[in-house]
């Protein structure tokens, strides 16, 4: 899978607004609904049903669940590797379950990503120092 097919599906979304649960581009998403969009469009089906789930799911067993399924479909990378079209898991807060996602855009002296962030909807972020320290896996798509 091209990392430059990725990142280009994945700037089609910028501007699509934030919406818990959804996965439309144009009309609502959010992080996962980004991702599940991107993969829609690069790859095809998804490859399993997204159940239903509240903005603090995980956190109250400390639960890894979306980790998991990073990894039970995309290709674990080493941290470092930083290659454009990579799935980024954030780590919100320390103590916290990783829960938020981005997908890696930029790379060099000016990394930025691609997530759906509450208030700001899809948008391109810089990959600033705050938010590499919150990364906590990388992927690549198969």
């Amino acid at each position: 899978m091209s990392g430059d097919r990725v990142v280009a599906v994945a700037r089609g979304w910028i501007g699509t607004p934030y919406l818990h649960q959804a996965s439309v581009r144009g009309a609502g998403c959010d992080c996962l609904g980004l991702l599940r969009g991107v993969w829609r469009e690069v790859l095809g089906g998804e490859p399993e049903a997204v159940p239903a789930y509240t903005r603090d799911w995980s956190e109250p067993q400390g639960d890894e669940r979306l980790w998991r399924a990073a990894r039970a479909h995309l290709v674990p990378k080493d941290r470092g590797e930083a290659a454009p079209g990579d799935v980024l898991l954030f780590r919100m807060r320390d103590g916290a379950v990783a829960k938020h996602l981005g997908l890696q855009a930029g790379i060099g002296a000016a990394p930025s990503f691609i997530h759906s962030y509450s208030g700001h909807g899809v948008i391109e972020s810089p990959l600033s120092g705050p938010w590499a320290r919150r990364i906590v896996a990388r992927f690549a798509f198969p």
